[in-house]
């Protein structure tokens, strides 16, 4: 017999994420607007997606053409847009092949499957382990919430996926630990540890790191779903490290907002997957890949990587003149690009509530004392001028 609802009144949505007490019903470049009808300057990119701002035009018109006609189709015949999109990124990357997919844990998800299978097929070692980093974050499928080195992440989800060993970020020991691990069959991280705290590589460590999987020939897997698609100065970070991936991820601003997530990788590693293999109903359809495919257009028609370079440096000067102005209160500035983190003397969340509350200026935490700056790559100078202004009101009133 089935159960009855509970008779106490409960919210209908499950309350995993801790929200913010506004609802945005509508977005148009760097601006958002609530059900009251109050604009706010969105420094949060929904979380590094929107690269080209909320509902960019050129996005847009493509999404209208293809909504009139054709929406799915399944992986079983040719996906025109897919095929497109795939060509794209092949030709942008190191990378040979892609497989699409529809978020940036389900990308992740497939580059360890497709490393593992590597492992198996390949280096005879079913039983090895893939190495992350301490204070990554790769996402929270069992899998990749298991190949995220955080305990907060991973508590209360046991037991764990068996298969992943962590070791410290940026730290040539850990290098040297992977030398002397014969059981180790991949390596994964980031090139900026957003979730994290907003940790960059180290250029010479990643390097390092790069040369030490080559020589024991295992795939290294760089995981940029937040720091793909330009978000750095590069269309890829990577690009900035002299390295090449054998496996690469992306996700987040591939789309523009449409859910779509890939991953990427080399022939000798790609080519194992075959029919029956790995799949996805709804991964690289018609529209996410059209969304792609629009995305990586604009990109180059507007010359957004040059934008984001320019607005990069203007922010990041920017908040080193508040850093010096208020140096009891702001302790670092770094990041990659538009990628942002300002280290807080202060708890981070109340420094993002004032600015939300007072100033109606959006942005993120990454971590207790860390504010997480992530505006769309389009934005201007203006635009970084309005959020000085009110980040510089709220320090000076803490």
């Amino acid at each position: 017999m089935l159960k009855t609802k509970s008779e106490e009144k409960i919210a209908p949505v499950m309350a995993a994420y801790g929200r913010f007490p506004i609802t945005i019903e509508k977005g148009k470049g760097s601006y958002v607007w609530d059900s009251e009808g109050t604009k706010y300057l969105d420094f949060t990119a929904g979380i590094a997606v929107l690269a080209l701002g909320h509902v960019p035009d050129a996005v847009e018109e493509a999404l209208k053409k293809q909504l009139d006609t054709l929406w799915h189709c399944s992986n079983l015949y040719h996906i025109a847009p897919q095929e497109k999109l795939a060509e794209k990124l092949t030709g942008l990357t190191c990378c040979d092949q892609a497989f699409f997919c529809n978020s940036g844990a389900e990308a992740n998800e497939g580059a360890i499957k497709l490393a593992r299978r590597y492992a198996n097929l390949v280096l005879g070692k079913p039983e090895g382990h893939i190495v992350t980093f301490n204070h990554s974050f790769h996402g929270r499928t069992l899998a990749t919430m298991t190949a995220t080195a955080q305990e907060k992440i991973q508590s209360g989800f046991g037991p764990l996926v068996p298969g992943f060993k962590y070791l410290s970020y940026n730290d040539d020991a850990s290098v040297q630990a992977i030398i002397d691990d014969e059981d180790c069959i991949a390596v994964m991280l980031e090139m900026v540890q957003g979730e994290g705290g907003v940790i960059p590589a180290d250029k010479t460590w990643v390097q390092k790191l790069a040369a030490a999987s080559k020589d024991k020939g295992i795939p290294l897997i760089v995981d940029e779903v937040q720091t793909g698609m330009g978000r750095t100065g590069t269309l890829f970070a990577y690009e900035q490290y002299g390295i090449e991936p054998d496996i690469l991820t992306v996700a987040k601003a591939l789309g523009s907002g449409i859910p779509i997530g890939a991953f990427l990788a080399k022939k000798h590693v790609s080519e194992l997957f075959t029919p029956g293999t790995h799949g996805s109903t709804f991964g690289g359809n018609p529209f996410s890949t059209t969304a792609g495919v629009a995305t990586i257009e604009a990109f180059e028609k507007q010359d957004v990587l040059a934008q984001c370079l320019k607005n990069a440096k203007y922010l990041t000067q920017k908040l080193n003149d508040l850093k010096e102005k208020y140096a009891k209160k702001l302790t670092a500035v770094r990041g990659l690009g538009l990628l942002l983190g300002v280290e807080t003397a202060a708890p981070a969340i109340d420094v993002v509530n004032e600015l939300r509350e007072k100033h109606h200026v959006l942005i993120l935490t990454a971590g207790k004392h860390v504010l997480r700056i992530l505006p769309p790559l389009v934005t201007n100078e203006a635009e970084i001028d309005q959020f000085i202004t009110a980040f510089d009101d709220v320090l000076k009133e803490q």
